[in-house]
This record gives structure tokens, sequence and C-alpha cells, in this order.
């Protein structure tokens, strides 16, 4: 049976000093933010601030320096990464950019979109969203039905893309789509660099349980695309969706996402100990440390140039058991109930994380895809 190892993270000489800063820039920033707001988190869209964290040097900070980056460690960018989303920051504007899809453009991307458009991501000016997931096909990217015919001139786009988080708000889309059936269902696939201003391009809300507007359905009725927008090599796609996962899988939103609800939970547990609480609150506490290891592991691997996929799909899932169980041990130690409307934080945010955990095992790849790609990696099936 095969195995893989999680190694320990470089050092990062700096990164406490530079902790610090971004913790006092935060607690300015956010000082009348309530808990219920800043649970939302990185699904918070808030362009002031994204542009105001760019300011400070804070977006795309492992980047080159031609293209608005600050050329500092990926190690570097994991203590701003997870203090944002501690402290509840709203992250969402920049957040697709900065963790994926501007480094797909670093790696396939011509010098013209590298220099037009990352300098204003990294100013926290310019946002993006995912044109992976369909209907009808769950977390199987390779069902992709969305078809980029070649045509005279380029390609032309019909199909439609489904749990698009902030297409609405978005400039560009990163599109997987097919582009030949010859071979295997994963063969065929390609990546688009797509400016969603694009003639034929209609974007539809998709409300959430609660209400929210972060999902979109993106529809594609004959769009044309220039050949430069083709990202990487025709056929490639599957391979580089793939390296980007690891992106998306791998950071701290993965474990933090119902960390507001945990702080909340302390509060009321220290106003009333017991041994109860002491217990559930040092598991939690012994959890989101080891996840923190791991990630902060894949952070290393990622800067060393590796495609760590499968420790990236093991802290997803991880990170979601996790997340789904706070609720849970939120409502067995404390009889408060959930409404959206309670006069106390601790209602606000226990009812804001129930309404939203079903979607933790099912954003980045559903549990059961997870799973499976993880044995594979085993050697397992």
């Amino acid at each position: 049976m095969s195995h893989f190892t999680f190694p320990r993270p470089p050092a990062a000489p700096g990164s406490e000093a530079l902790r610090d800063e971004v913790r006092a820039f935060l607690s300015e920033e956010l000082a009348t933010r309530r808990p219920v707001e800043r649970a939302q988190s990185w699904s918070g869209f808030d362009a002031g601030f994204s542009r105001r964290l760019g300011a400070r040097g804070w977006i795309a900070m492992t980047w080159p320096k031609r293209y608005g980056g600050h050329e500092r460690s990926a190690l570097e960018r994991y203590v701003v990464m997870e203090e944002l989303l501690a402290a509840g920051a709203p992250v969402a504007a920049h957040w697709i950019a900065d963790r994926q899809s501007g480094p797909l453009l670093l790696r396939y991307g011509s010098e013209e979109q590298s220099s037009s458009i990352l300098p204003r991501v990294a100013a926290g000016e310019c946002y993006f969203c995912i044109g992976m997931s369909e209907p009808d096909s769950g977390s199987d990217l390779a069902a992709t039905r969305t078809r980029a015919r070649p045509v005279d001139g380029g390609y032309r786009v019909n199909g439609t893309k489904l749990w698009t988080t902030y297409a609405h708000e978005s400039h560009y889309m990163i599109l997987l789509a097919r582009t030949s059936d010859e071979g295997e269902r994963h063969n065929g696939l390609s990546q688009f660099l797509v400016d969603l201003a694009t003639p034929g391009i209609a974007i539809k809300p998709v409300l959430d349980i609660s209400g929210a507007h972060h999902f979109n359905e993106v529809n594609f009725d004959d769009v044309f695309l220039p050949p430069e927008s083709l990202l990487g090599a025709p056929g490639q796609g599957w391979a580089q969706v793939m390296s980007e996962l690891a992106f998306e899988r791998s950071g701290p939103e993965r474990f933090l996402s119902s960390f507001t609800l945990i702080l909340e939970l302390a509060r009321v547990i220290e106003r009333h100990p017991s041994p109860a609480g002491a217990e559930a609150l040092g598991r939690l506490a012994g959890h989101l440390i080891v996840l923190r290891r791991l990630s902060r592991s894949v952070a290393g691997m990622l800067q060393a140039g590796e495609n760590p996929q499968l420790q990236a799909s093991l802290v997803k899932d991880l990170g979601a058991v996790l997340e789904q169980e706070v609720p849970d041990i939120a409502r067995r130690l404390v009889g408060s109930e959930p409404f959206l409307a309670a006069a106390d934080d601790y209602g606000q945010v226990l009812a804001h994380t129930i309404l939203n955990v079903p979607a933790f095992s099912l954003r980045g790849g559903t549990r059961e895809i997870l799973r499976g790609i993880i044995a594979r990696g085993l050697g397992l099936r």
C-alpha cells in the first residue's frame, strides 16, 4: 500500500512580526463588525476592504514584483490568511483570484494577460470566479458538458456553470470546457480565461438556504472567445484543474469556517464553566492544531513547487468534518436556540453556521470525491 507524508513546514523568518501587524490592522478595520458578520468570513464580500488589504501588500504576496506581487514566502502568506479568517474579515472579493486564479495565470497565461490583469488583482481591484461545476454533474468535473468548439479565429462556447460563487461581482472566470471528445472523458478538457463582460454570457442568482446571494448559474450562449483566451495546452484542462485544486483545498478556510462559533461558544462557557465545556473546547483546540500543522505543510510543499493534491484533499476532508461537528457540539453544551434575529451574538452565529454547514462538505469537492482521490493515492482502489 502506498502512503504520503506531510513534511515539516519550512521556517518563515519574521512571520510573527507580520502576524502582529495584521492583527493591529484588523483590530481597527473590524472594530464595528458584529460576530454574525464575522461568521461569514471568506464568503463576505467587501471591495473596499480588499482594496485596503491590497494597499498593505497582503494580496498576491508570493507573486513576482513585476506583476504587482511582493515575492514573500507561502508561509508568510499563510500567516495573513489565517489571521484574516480567524478575525472574520470579509475577503470574498479577492479570495479566489489570490488563492488560485492568479497562480494559474502565472503558470499558463500570456505575458499580456499577466501584466494587464495580475497587478489589478494584487491591488484588490480585480475579481475572479471558478467555472468548474455544472448542473447534473455534482463534483464529477470529468462530466463537463460545456463545450468550446474551435471556429475560425477562436472558440464558440455553449453550456452552463453552476454554484459559481460571486460571478455577479467578478470580472473574469477561469472556465473548464470540453474541446474534444477523443479518448477517455478526462481527455479533451481545456481551460479558458473569460471576460465576464463578453456578449452571450448571462449570470443568474442562486440563493442559498438563508436567502443570501453568493452562488450563481452562468449560461454561455454561443459565446465567442479569441484564441489567446486558451490557458495552457488544448486538452490539458484536467491536469491543470487538478493542480489548481491543491490551492483550493488546503488553506485554513477549510477548517476555520466555523471558527467564529467556536469563539462565541468559548465566551458562553467562560461565563458558565463546566467540565463538559472544558473538555469540548480542549478537543476542538486539539483538532485545530493538527489541521493547522497539516495545512501549513501543504503550503510549504506548494512553495517548493510540488503538487500536493492528495495531502490537500485530506486537509479539506478532515477540515469539513470538524467544521460540521462544531454546531452539534455547541448545541449539546448550550441550550440557546439558533435564531438569526436572536438578542445574543451566540444565537445569531449558531443560526448562521447551522444554515451554512451543509455546504462545507460540498464546496471544493464532495466528501465522496475527496475520499476516492485519497484512496487511489494510497493504492486502495
